[in-house]
């Protein structure tokens, strides 16, 4: 009796076991921010693209491929010519995500790894083919436009294969070691040319100033002599005048001058 009671209870285990091996296999989860792909065994890659939660499958026969729909950044870095024949060396930082009713056809035409069947050679089209369009000198006066240039491009050519592109940016932007020491010489020789030009001023304001002292003096000197003729030696006696006043004025502030009365003999005690 306990021998066929312990035989239905393992039989009603291994049961128990096989089922709940059969309901977990049958059972898949998709995490937040995801969606999944069907591919079945007998009918292919199915058009129906699951959202986020647990779902049933069919054990063997179905298999789901999970995809990362959340925004994801990637930097693609390029070496290309400018429109001058430039090297330029350019790193895009790209932040993309793939359109998610469109996962069947990117799984089946390009696979569960499209960003990198993908992205590098669409960005490396693109950038070269808008550098090409700008010198080396409107790629560091227009970064902006390149940019935007470069956005607009790149996100109509990504659409083509089912990615959305949700930033585009531009974050490494150098030149050759040729293109580097020209734009340094041509700064220098920029200085070089301001500092003469600021010499060459300030020798003509000089110039300036001295000739309008001349005149000054010029202009003096015929106002003195007009007067001289007008006035006779009446104007010198004046000057005359006004210099001894200033003189004596001069030396009543000094502690060194003493005054001693006209006419009257004075005598000084001297030290010996």
């Amino acid at each position: 009796m306990a021998a066929k009671l312990f035989e239905s209870v393992g039989k009603f285990g291994l049961g128990l076991a096989v089922v709940g091996g059969v309901v977990n296999s049958a059972l898949y989860n998709v995490d937040a921010g995801h969606r999944a792909v069907i591919f079945d065994r007998f009918r292919g890659v199915q058009d129906i693209v699951v959202g986020e939660g647990t779902h049933f499958l069919i054990p063997w026969v179905q298999k789901p491929i999970i995809f990362d729909c959340r925004s994801r950044p990637r930097n693609v870095p390029v070496i290309t010519g400018s429109k001058d024949l430039q090297n330029v060396n350019i790193t895009l930082r790209i932040l993309f995500r793939p359109v998610a009713n469109q996962l069947p056809r990117i799984f089946t035409s390009i696979g569960e790894d499209y960003d990198e069947r993908v992205l590098p050679s669409i960005t490396t089209e693109i950038l070269k083919s808008v550098v090409a369009r700008f010198d080396a000198g409107e790629l560091i006066t227009q970064r902006e436009l390149v940019s935007r240039q470069v956005s607009d491009d790149l996100t109509e050519r990504a659409a083509t294969f089912g990615l959305i592109l949700d930033d585009v940016s531009l974050t490494h932007l150098t030149f050759g070691k040729e293109f580097t020491e020209a734009v340094e010489a041509k700064q220098v020789a920029q200085q070089e040319a301001e500092r003469a030009r600021f010499v060459v001023e300030k020798a003509e304001q000089q110039k300036k100033a001295a000739i309008i002292s001349a005149e000054g003096d010029s202009k003096a000197a015929e106002l003195i002599a007009n007067s001289l003729a007008t006035a006779g030696d009446g104007l010198i006696e004046l000057r005359k005048l006004e210099a001894a006043e200033d003189i004596a004025f001069q030396l009543s502030r000094s502690r060194n001058i003493t005054y001693l009365p006209a006419g009257q003999s004075v005598l000084l005690q001297l030290p010996q």
